[in-house]
């Protein structure tokens, strides 16, 4: 079994990778700029920072403006309530079950993190990384480095989850397995990076022996 597990939150454990692209949809739309399924592909698993620069882009908008509207809404619709993902409760209690420690690695803000944590129950987890807390965010390693440090465990032996190709590369760039239930496309399957139709499907006692993890 991995050394740990390591957690995207949007659109992999909860299902607001559609809030926030809805978001980002809205802002596009009242600023004439195209918010189509292709326009917010690249959007998806990107960090506020990096959002807000691209929106502002695209629509003309400054900067600061963007992250500030985004942020408001991105938070407004996650405080009004998130539907957790299908098998997402099951395999943290799993983890648990199994003594495989648990990290939150989000590209959401701190706050955000917080609300979708007292949702899935922060008993779950032994620790949460959010953007803004390493040096770089997704795509960058960082993150996923940072949350195996936190558990004493090295990234190579970890096994992420993941729901975006931005996300993917950062779990990647660590040196983590990756198993990726795709919301938005551009996953490939590879060696280190196995696709799944839902979280249903992952077994933390049956992994594929590449994905147990490995401290070399």
């Amino acid at each position: 079994m991995p050394a740990a597990l390591l957690c995207d939150m949007d659109g992999t454990l909860v299902d607001t990778e559609r809030d926030w692209l809805a978001s980002l949809a809205q802002l596009l739309a009242e600023h004439g700029a195209a918010c189509d399924e292709a326009a917010l592909a690249p959007f998806a698993g990107l960090p506020l920072d990096s959002a807000a620069e691209l929106v502002a882009r695209r629509s003309g908008l400054a900067a600061e403006t963007a992250l500030a509207r985004l942020d408001a809404s991105f938070t407004a619709r996650v405080r009004a309530g998130v539907t957790v993902q299908p098998g997402a409760s099951a395999l943290l209690d799993s983890a648990r079950r199994l003594e495989i420690p648990v990290a939150l690695v989000t590209a959401s803000e701190r706050p955000v993190a917080d609300l979708v944590l007292a949702t899935l129950g922060p008993h779950r987890f032994t620790c949460s990384v959010a953007h803004g807390e390493t040096p770089r965010g997704k795509p960058h390693p960082d993150p996923y480095l940072a949350a195996a440090r936190l558990l004493g465990a090295p990234a190579t032996a970890c096994l992420a989850l993941e729901d975006t190709p931005t996300g993917t590369a950062s779990a990647r760039a660590a040196g983590c397995r990756v198993i990726a239930v795709p919301t938005v496309d551009g996953i490939e399957e590879a060696p280190e990076t196995l696709v799944l139709p839902s979280l249903r499907e992952v077994d933390l006692r049956a992994l594929p022996l590449s994905f147990a993890g490995s401290d070399a």
